[in-house]
């Protein structure tokens, strides 16, 4: 269907971006990013069974959109993540895109950091997406397609020392290496691995950060667009590569930042 020059057609935009009929997971649901990824992806016609530790703060937002599922996961357990999965096929039949978004971030500084402080945030950050991708590309159908999505952070990009942190950092990079080597061994079974970079957004997990002026400023200053990110604008880079509008979209990173690592 042709429209007239700078015109839209409403029907190509929702089958470029609509997710109607589709399944989604999101881990880290209950607050943040997560949060809005789950919002915006059940906004355009996912079921999305969101995933956290707090399933107070779940289903208070299932209450807003009856396309959410709460879902009480610990992502760090092994029987959680697959628990997960099943209620997935169970009662929807299809897990159709993973949004691989809980973590943490670790101490500062490394020489204060103890090798079982390292190995938690690796698992959290970094081995929970990598089981729950091999879990539900192992049970995807022949014939089917998925999108699978791993969210980075800047700090696996660059160093942002004093602020970010080694097994932060380590975790983070790694998920990249991830991303790329899950869509190279997968592509030609129809899923779509890639990775979303989140520069400096206010957040839980950055508390305090946009509180102190001397921080906030640092981040202005080191930001091509002189502020942090604003809430919902992580969320369309994720639409984006859920849905139909990103089908030649593999093993890529988004960067969602404000110019920070372009400077």
């Amino acid at each position: 269907m042709v429209t007239e020059p700078g015109g839209s057609d409403t029907a190509t935009l929702t089958g470029l971006f609509g997710l109607s009929g589709r399944v989604a997971v999101v881990t880290g649901a209950s607050s943040g990013l997560g949060l809005g990824f789950a919002r915006v992806l059940a906004g355009a016609g996912a079921t999305v069974y969101a995933a956290a530790r707090r399933l107070d703060r779940l289903t208070e937002l299932a209450r807003a959109d009856p396309r959410i599922v709460p879902v009480r996961c610990d992502v760090t357990r092994d029987a959680d993540r697959i628990a997960l999965v099943d209620r997935c096929y169970a009662e929807s039949g299809r897990l159709d895109v993973l949004v691989n978004n809980a973590g943490r971030p670790g101490p500062p500084q490394a020489e204060r950091e103890t090798d079982a402080e390292f190995r938690a945030i690796l698992e959290l950050n970094l081995l929970a997406g990598f089981h729950l991708a091999t879990d539900a590309a192992t049970r995807l159908p022949e014939g089917a397609t998925a999108s699978y999505i791993n969210i980075s952070s800047v700090i696996g990009l660059v160093s942002t020392a004093p602020i970010g942190g080694a097994s932060y950092a380590a975790s983070k990079a790694g998920t990249l290496g991830l991303t790329r080597e899950l869509a190279g061994q997968w592509g030609r079974r129809g899923i779509r691995v890639n990775a979303v970079v989140p520069g400096w957004f206010d957040t839980e997990m950055t508390d305090g950060l946009f509180g102190n002026e001397k921080s906030a400023g640092w981040v202005r200053r080191n930001t091509m667009l002189g502020r942090g990110g604003r809430t919902g604008e992580v969320d369309g880079a994720v639409l984006f590569l859920a849905s139909d509008a990103s089908t030649y979209v593999t093993g890529q990173t988004l960067v969602v930042d404000g110019g920070w690592t372009a400077r």
